[in-house]
């Protein structure tokens, strides 16, 4: 399929899908007249480098370990295949979601604390389920 047909299909611009490729995410096959021609593989390929990438990874990251999704719920990456660099990458990745998850539970309980304290008569177990 051309570049404009994958990008119908999984809703990503052209333009990134062009960038993708640039950052080695995507490696098409080309027509005589030099057209991209993409295979039907690449249509879950993109589905997946967009979930990488809106859950934090960095193209350096998905392009360490693209090659071993297998779906969009399981990494296939044999022990002898994961470098050094690349699980200093993704440990890297983990630590920071951390952070991000630590970051977020403090200030929602910040802003439980202060909903309390404001709102002491209102129903306590209103503002809990909404939060949760």
């Amino acid at each position: 399929m051309k570049i404009g047909e994958l990008s119908r299909r999984t809703g990503v611009p052209t333009r990134l899908l062009r960038y993708y490729e640039e950052q080695d995410l995507l490696s098409p096959d080309r027509t005589e007249n030099g057209y991209r021609d993409y295979g039907e593989p690449t249509v879950r390929d993109v589905q997946q480098i967009r979930g990488l990438l809106d859950s934090g990874l960095t193209t350096e990251m998905i392009r360490a370990i693209l090659p071993y999704l297998s779906g969009p719920d399981e990494i296939v990456l044999p022990a002898d295949r994961l470098t050094p660099e690349t699980a200093a990458l993704l440990q890297d990745h983990v630590d920071r979601i951390q952070a991000r998850i630590d970051c977020l539970a403090r200030n929602r309980d910040r802003l439980r604390s202060y909903l309390a304290a404001v709102r002491p008569d209102r129903d306590r177990n209103s503002v809990s389920v909404q939060s949760s």
